[in-house]
């Protein structure tokens, strides 16, 4: 069937009068689009004659509108005659619901003080927030003191496994290779100076006092922190820790405190295992590479490393595993929205812990010193 051509929209130019005919609907703007595109209007006063307009829609609408806002900026006025009742509805719905150049917000640049005052207002949010989250912690660990029953002993052991056992793997291979590297690069050193077997010394203080704790809490941060916060991070997004309250069940009992108390635990005995691989890859590489025997290597380690030595290092231990867990656990617990948010929530805890951790180790280390420890 052939299309009736006074449906089609057409613009005409008569002097100063635009006459405008057919149907102004979804269906013609892009011809009328293109009447526009092509027509010269007149200068001066131009009259709109809409009477020959059969239909029109919110499409035809539109474009109407948009040659009234072209006038407009020209400066140019307008007389409209011809509109029905409902065209002049329509219009006036495009014209209050329209987005105008001036109504599109401008891209406002804060300044340096606006900066500094939204960053610190959002970390003192952020330290109060884990300063209640601790608390929180620490007053449901003492209910379960006074009601051991109500201790997770199942989820403790679960994730004293996941934490601890499964670690040791990678905590073994790097202490191993750590100590292998402080043996290489100090002993060459002490070999120019007839000092060989000080490289026992050298070894296991180091290993012993600060870098087989440091290293375990960096990988401990990295593996079991990033799960903490991914775990408890999914399940707020699948909305099942709002579940759990449903039920009744606290999340911080089941979710964070057998995490927490797990890694205490786990935490001291990687390090014990961190020193052990961490000497014998020493001594390793003390035998093959500077000629110092296993037995003359142990002697001079039990003379050079002592109790209070080995002391120093395992009592940081449980420090740092109660900041990873507690940074792990308190951001998978600010994620919101979607997978987007967990995989950020997961990269600032690790990038979080592994910066206590160190920051502290050195506030260790000053304090030992001041106490002559």
């Amino acid at each position: 069937m052939k299309n009736d051509k006074r449906h089609l929209a057409t613009l005409q130019i008569e002097g100063s009068l635009l006459r405008c005919s057919g149907s102004w609907t979804v269906s013609q703007m892009s011809r009328l689009e293109l009447w526009l595109k092509q027509m010269l209007l007149p200068e001066g006063r131009l009259r709109i004659d809409l009477s020959e307009v059969r239909q029109m829609d919110t499409g035809g609408a539109w474009v109407l509108q948009r040659l009234l806002l072209t006038l407009e900026r020209r400066q140019q006025a307008v007389d409209i005659r011809g509109l029905s009742a409902e065209a002049s509805d329509l219009l006036e719905l495009v014209r209050s619901t329209a987005i105008t150049p001036e109504s599109v917000p401008r891209l406002r640049h804060s300044g340096v003080i606006e900066d500094l005052g939204r960053g610190s207002l959002e970390s003192a949010r952020y330290s109060l927030g884990l300063l209640a989250f601790v608390g929180e912690i620490a007053g449901i660990w003492l209910g379960q003191l006074f009601h051991p029953a109500r201790i997770r002993w199942r989820e403790m052991v679960h994730e004293l496994g996941e934490a601890g056992y499964k670690a040791l793997g990678i905590v073994g291979l790097l202490s191993f290779l750590l100590g292998v590297v402080i043996a290489y690069q100090g002993g060459m050193q002490l070999r120019q100076y007839a000092a060989s077997l000080f490289v026992a010394d050298l070894v296991g203080l180091s290993m012993v006092r600060e870098l087989a704790p440091l290293i375990t809490a960096i990988i401990v941060a990295g593996r079991s922190g990033s799960a903490y916060t991914a775990q408890i991070g999914t399940m707020q997004v699948t909305e099942e820790v709002d579940a759990l309250r449903s039920m009744g069940i606290a999340p911080m009992e089941l979710l964070v405190l057998p995490k927490l108390l797990a890694l205490i635990i786990a935490l001291p005995l990687l390090t014990v295992f961190a020193d052990i691989m961490g000497v014998l890859g020493g001594m390793v590489m003390a035998s093959v590479q500077l000629d110092v025997g296993f037995s003359a290597y142990i002697d001079r380690l039990s003379t050079a490393v002592n109790v209070n030595s080995y002391l120093v290092g395992i009592g940081k231990a449980p420090v740092f595993a109660a900041i990873i867990a507690l940074l792990g656990c308190y951001q998978g617990f600010q994620v919101v929205g979607s997978a987007e948010s967990v995989g950020r929530r997961t990269t600032l805890s690790v990038v979080q812990s592994i910066m206590a951790v160190i920051v502290i180790d050195a506030a260790f280390s000053v304090a030992f010193s001041y106490f002559g420890i």
